[in-house]
């Protein structure tokens, strides 16, 4: 097994059943993952920032433009739109207040659904919100999702 760390605003595609994707320290941020379970093809991206943000070209660092582009980066490696799901997981709230504009986390969370209900790619499984950050691994040969945080049993997705 092989772990492949993906820093923020970064991707990561494989096709290989011994590497294991992973987002060390999720907080606001949010974790997508896109599986194709027929070809075994798995990606991750950390999602950092909720819209795009002007003069910004990175599209992995926004949920408005990471799931479609992390579906090209799938599709290239050969994965099918069809049999495509998402997991997603981080989207702490990290700051306190209840002001909902400072919640980065929640409208993480809010704009990878909607970007990924627009590309018609289903959530298979979420683990998100909360006011704890996590860390969570990806396993590419099976499509699982392992959420671990501090003083809680690692969730299985």
């Amino acid at each position: 097994m092989k772990k492949s760390s993906i820093g923020m605003a970064e991707y990561k595609v494989s096709k290989d059943p011994e590497e294991v994707l992973c987002i060390l320290g999720l907080g606001s941020c949010v974790g997508l993952c896109l599986y194709d379970p027929v070809r075994k093809i798995g990606g991750m991206v950390h999602i950092l920032l909720p819209e795009k943000i002007e003069k910004q070209n990175n599209p992995f660092k926004f949920a408005e433009t990471a799931p479609q582009a992390l579906l090209e980066e799938m599709k290239r490696e050969g994965a099918l739109k069809r049999d495509i799901y998402a997991k997603i997981s981080g989207g702490a709230m990290m700051f306190s207040g209840s002001n909902s504009l400072f919640d980065i986390g929640q409208r993480n969370v809010e704009m990878t659904k909607k970007a990924l209900a627009e590309l018609g790619i289903p959530i298979k499984a979420e683990e998100v919100g909360g006011k704890k950050g996590r860390s969570i691994f990806f396993y590419v040969k099976d499509g699982k999702l392992e959420v671990r945080a501090i003083g809680r049993e690692i969730i299985t997705l």
